[in-house]
């Protein structure tokens, strides 16, 4: 499909979350908006858990909860730490709820949906090549042999960042920065999974699992349970993978299908579906120093907003709102009739002033903490040991203080910001 002429407002680069509200907010005001997308479908080359916070989209799509594909809203969280054939389970349940489960694919065609109701083009298909740049002003986008001009270009092209890099935006991807993504949909009938989980008709559980299960590597799992189906992944940092696994990394996944934790749940279903994606994982680091400049605005993945906080991910709440408040930018620039790097900065002020920025500032310390190999290896090896000598009973009972000494045993803890943990549990 070539190119069309007529020059446009705002071309989105992206039909993802960020990229789509970007264009539906923009749309409703009355701007000319175009959305170039290189899948054969929006969102059609994302990849997500399967977990989304909605008080963002609420405030941004009136009637979301009656109109959005949403599978179940998630009212029970679970957290376990898994060794072996051992496991510690804690779980919270409540009658309300902030997230729901969905599938990313039907829920960015309904985005997309909407914007083209509300007036904004999207093409399908189209692989933009650069980004359009003359005398430092960004003045489009190109594809093929093709040039499509607009005032403003929104970057929403998610974590592979090549447009960005091509222009000196951002640096090349850095390891340490980003994880790799494994994600596998596994089909259940809606009876086994509310019988098997807990669950009544429509409940929803999100289902986060640390240790053995990433053979050694850096990071977690998740289960996220929809109408039918199941959401089983791995999300591996690549920071933690000095040499190469033993096993292909979707063997990783595979085992972690049949281990003794999720076989009794899941071990029967049928697998329909697999993906894999880079995310962000460091997400202030990874992030340019302007989300904005001369002609051009950016978003989403792309900007590095997620948040993780290792018993929940954020992430396409954070892209969808970044998209919304790019559009106020715009508005803004548009009503002064300059697009250049000083009036898009009111993009930078709004996300500071918003939940977003708040959020991944005040969470910093967790990203430290994730980068704490002790974390993923040697905690959840002691927190299992622990739990083994409370209540594995024979003939002696010990106490914990002595359960604790025995699970430690041989182990360095807190060296570098504190004292080792064996201090704190020596006897007198």
């Amino acid at each position: 499909m070539g190119l069309c002429s007529p020059k446009f407002d705002v071309a989105v680069i992206g039909a993802g979350p960020s990229g789509l509200t970007a264009a539906y907010s923009l749309a409703k005001k009355g701007f000319k908006v175009v959305v170039l997308e290189r899948g054969r479908t929006p969102g059609s080359k994302n990849l997500y858990g399967g977990r989304v916070y909605s008080s963002a989209l609420e405030e941004i799509y009136g009637g979301f909860r009656s109109e959005a594909p949403i599978e179940r809203w998630v009212k029970k969280e679970r957290f376990s730490i898994a060794l072996g054939d051992k496991s510690i389970t804690i779980e919270y349940s409540s009658n309300s709820s902030s997230s729901f489960t969905a599938y990313l694919s039907k829920l960015t065609n309904w985005m997309a949906q909407k914007a083209e109701e509300a007036g904004a083009t999207i093409l399908t298909d189209i692989r933009v090549d650069d980004i359009w740049v003359e005398d430092n002003f960004v003045k489009g986008i190109k594809a093929g042999g093709d040039k499509l001009q607009a005032d403003v270009v929104i970057d929403a092209e998610g974590i592979n960042r090549i447009l960005l890099e091509r222009m000196g935006v951002v640096p090349k991807l850095d390891p340490n920065h980003v994880a790799i993504g494994l994600k596998q949909v596994i089909k259940l009938d809606e009876e086994r999974i509310n019988e098997r989980f807990g669950l009544e008709p429509d409940e929803g559980l999100a289902w986060f699992i640390m240790g053995e299960v990433t053979k050694g590597i850096p990071g977690g799992g998740f289960l996220y349970t929809n109408s039918t189906t199941v959401s089983l992944g791995l999300v591996l940092f690549l920071w933690g993978m000095k040499k190469p696994p033993n096993q292909h990394v979707f063997e990783i996944l595979e085992d972690f299908r049949l281990s003794p934790l999720m076989k009794k749940f899941i071990g029967d279903g049928v697998c329909i579906e697999y993906g894999a994606h880079l995310t962000p994982e460091i997400s202030l680091d990874l992030s340019p120093k302007k989300l904005y400049g001369n002609g051009f605005l950016v978003v989403g993945d792309a900007a590095g907003l997620l948040l993780n906080l290792g018993y929940t991910v954020r992430g396409v709440d954070l892209a969808a709102y970044s998209g919304y408040l790019a559009a106020k930018a715009f508005e803004k620039a548009h009503s002064e009739g300059k697009f250049n790097a000083e009036n898009l900065a009111h993009y930078q002020n709004l996300l500071e002033e918003s939940f977003i920025m708040t959020e991944l500032n005040k969470h910093t310390s967790i990203a430290k903490l994730l980068k704490n190999e002790s974390m993923f290896k040697i905690y959840p090896e002691i927190l299992v040991n622990l739990a083994s000598k409370l209540y594995e009973i024979k003939w002696r009972s010990p106490t914990i203080l002595e359960a604790l000494k025995e699970a430690t045993k041989g182990k360095t803890l807190f060296t570098e910001n504190g004292p080792d943990i064996t201090d704190l549990v020596k006897a007198p």
